[in-house]
């Protein structure tokens, strides 16, 4: 596995990640533990140093289990967990990055994580009750006191980025990315580089679509998210087909998945861009993991962005009480 370093912040790490969401929280039941264990390690085993989670996956199994999972590995591993949501009764009600909120946070992920230190530390919305400057300067001072080592920020705009990168580094942005939501590409990805930030791409299979396996006929389990997510129509996922049957094609000429194309071409476009896919399954991961044996030549990232301008995408990416949360 090749390393990358997520803008000048100087924190190397695998040039893929693993997103651990999956395993506690938001596709259906939770993994067992004994398998999500073993899938983690497993993951280490193939090369990833990157492992991504959140107090509100769950809440709080998801950074349990990476604390039990990567304890034995603690010192060769990069370890990223986030702040900003209220948490009341297992539920997310609302946004919360107040200065104290923080603090409790980072003591309770420290502990569930098993660790004397957060290496990055996300807010995981931006909130719009707290200046950014507020919440740049209270991990500045987690960071002064050895108990954070980087910053963070999550789907946030460029003003925002700008002005809490101008009180405290930021190491790395965390914002969803794929061949079918190619937004950050107008705003975000330039202010990055000239301001020297990392990109950490979530849901880089556009949530298991561009994988080829999901189709208008599909049924998610009931607590699984999708269901409430208007791209995941049945009639989007028809019209978005398109997309998928694109992927497949490349695929198959280059003798690779569409999964492994997806994360190419995604790790094609900047040296500093990381992405996270997750994955409960075994097979899935290490099929994730053999992308970096296929590089996308110029001529073939050409071709994929000339046939994607062809192809209009159907469907908001979030339900409209998930969109609110997001503020840029």
């Amino acid at each position: 596995m090749q390393k990358r370093t997520l803008g000048t912040s100087g924190l190397e790490v695998s040039a893929l990640g693993l997103g651990c969401m999956g395993l506690s929280f938001g596709y259906g039941p939770a993994t067992e533990k004994k398998d999500a264990v073993k899938l983690i390690r497993r993951a280490y085993e193939l090369g990833v140093t990157f492992f991504d989670t959140a107090e509100a996956y769950g809440p709080f199994a998801n950074e349990e289990l990476l604390g039990e999972a990567l304890e034995p590995l603690r010192d060769q591993v990069v370890i990223a967990t986030k702040f900003g949501f209220r948490l009341e009764n297992g539920a997310m009600t609302g946004l919360d990055s107040r200065p104290e909120h923080i603090r409790a946070v980072a003591e309770a992920s420290l502990k569930r994580l098993k660790t004397e230190a957060i290496d990055l530390f996300y807010q995981h919305r931006v909130d719009p009750h707290v200046p950014i400057e507020e919440v740049a300067g209270t991990v500045r001072e987690l960071i002064k006191e050895g108990k954070v080592k980087h910053f963070g920020l999550s789907e946030a705009g460029v003003q925002t980025i700008r002005d809490a990168h101008a009180v405290q580094p930021i190491a790395a942005l965390q914002s969803e990315y794929s061949l079918w939501w190619r937004e950050p590409e107008q705003e975000i990805l330039p202010a990055l580089e000239e301001l020297g930030i990392g990109f950490v791409p979530f849901s880089p299979l556009g949530k298991g679509f561009l994988t080829g396996k999901i189709d208008g006929t599909t049924a998610f389990d009931k607590n699984d998210f999708r269901n409430t997510v208007p791209r995941f129509s049945e009639e989007n996922r028809k019209a978005n087909q398109a997309l998928v049957d694109l992927l497949g094609k490349i695929a198959k000429e280059k003798g690779a998945t569409s999964a492994q194309i997806a994360l190419a071409w995604l790790l094609a476009q900047k040296p500093w861009i990381v992405p996270i896919p997750g994955t409960t399954k075994l097979h899935r991961l290490e099929e994730n993991l053999g992308t970096a044996a296929v590089g996308l030549a110029a001529h073939e990232l050409q071709e994929i962005n000339a046939a994607l301008s062809n192809i209009e995408i159907q469907g908001h990416r979030y339900s409209e009480q998930a969109q609110k949360m997001i503020n840029r």
